[in-house]
């Protein structure tokens, strides 16, 4: 898979459904202050939100006043959101059928990376109102060095040269530089949108290991491996972040892209 171009991986782009529970109690949530702004910043309070997965994000948003509808390619992850009060339907963003609805806003939360970056962007400015937004949120999270070399270790010895090994070891500006470049390219070529704005919130979150390990069979390429394969891998990465204590913080920086429909 190019690190460009991650919304041709498929299979693994629509893996994450394996373990839904898992997902929606382990994977961080977003600043509340991003979503205020991000609400204030469109026409209305009608969203849609592309790969809402179990629901996260649309549930900030609903909890912020906003009426959310979500379109999700894994029917697990759609059916967790609406067990707990999302609206969803499913299918990828590039295929689905709005059916002559608009919206005043459409968000992507930590999601953009699996969708065309041109034909995402496109059909974004297909669906909104006129002066509509989309609002491209994703959470790059980097642990402490000393964490991230005993990690390094576990992946060298375990799963060298794999995507899980990749996902897990790159860091965090690595991957937003790759990922933002798609992001910001894919909006500007559409000529649709005026120039994206960036908004950032930095903060931080302590975790004791068991919790940042409950996170990580969620990362991507995780969701791929063989049962017994991911058991040694968390099972050797408890014994190697046990002896560097009880747990860490990670360091957060939740950005928003944010770009208004022009025409």
């Amino acid at each position: 898979m190019s690190a460009r171009e991650p919304h041709r991986a498929r299979e693994m782009a629509e893996s994450f459904g394996v373990d839904a529970e898992r997902y929606d109690r382990s994977r961080p949530r977003y600043p509340d202050a991003l979503f205020e702004r991000i609400l204030n910043a469109g026409p209305g309070r009608d969203v849609l939100d592309v790969g809402c997965g179990t629901g996260i994000a649309a549930r900030q948003l609903q909890a912020a006043g906003a009426t959310v509808l979500g379109v999700e390619p894994d029917a697990r992850m759609a059916g967790f959101a609406r067990r707990h009060g999302t609206d969803v339907e499913v299918a990828t963003f590039e295929t689905w059928e709005p059916a002559g609805r608009d919206f005043d806003i459409v968000v992507a939360g930590q999601s953009w990376h699996w969708v065309d970056p041109v034909a995402g962007a496109d059909k974004a400015a297909r669906v909104l109102r006129p002066g509509g937004l989309l609002a491209v949120i994703r959470n790059d999270g980097q642990i402490p060095p000393a964490v991230a070399d005993a990690v390094a270790g576990v992946y060298r010895r375990l799963l060298p040269g794999t995507f899980a090994a990749d996902a897990v070891t790159r860091s965090a500006a690595d991957t937003y530089t790759v990922q933002t470049a798609g992001t910001v390219d894919g909006i500007r070529q559409t000529g649709r949108f005026g120039e994206p704005d960036r908004w950032s919130v930095t903060w931080e979150q302590h975790v004791d290991n068991d919790d940042w390990l409950d996170l990580l069979p969620t990362s991507d390429g995780h969701t791929l491996l063989p049962a017994a394969e991911l058991a040694e891998v968390l099972s050797t990465l408890r014994t190697a972040l046990h002896a560097l204590g009880p747990g860490f913080t990670i360091q957060y920086v939740t950005t928003v892209f944010a770009a208004t429909r022009s025409r």
